[in-house]
């Protein structure tokens, strides 16, 4: 199976605390493929090195990951957007 590089990024809840909060449970929710960034209150950014049979699935699937660790999180971008996602 390929591997595929992006990046998601999301907006964080505004009453959750600071992002590196939420380092271990992304990890535990599928998120072990990432690295996480949490330089910026509000947002989080994770850089993934996902195996997948296609550039969406890998996508999407990461993203699944990311809101059943954080739910409340609002996708803002994905880069490259390799599946046309975000506009």
């Amino acid at each position: 199976m390929p591997n595929y590089d992006f990046t998601v990024t999301f907006n964080l809840p505004d009453t959750e605390p600071h992002p590196s909060h939420y380092v271990d449970v992304l990890q535990m929710n599928g998120c072990d493929d990432a690295l996480v960034g949490v330089g910026r209150f509000g947002k989080i950014a994770l850089n993934f090195t996902r195996d997948a049979s296609s550039a969406t699935e890998a996508v999407y699937s990461a993203i699944a990951d990311v809101k059943r660790a954080i739910p409340e999180a609002k996708l803002i971008e994905v880069s490259p957007d390799l599946t046309s996602i975000t506009g």
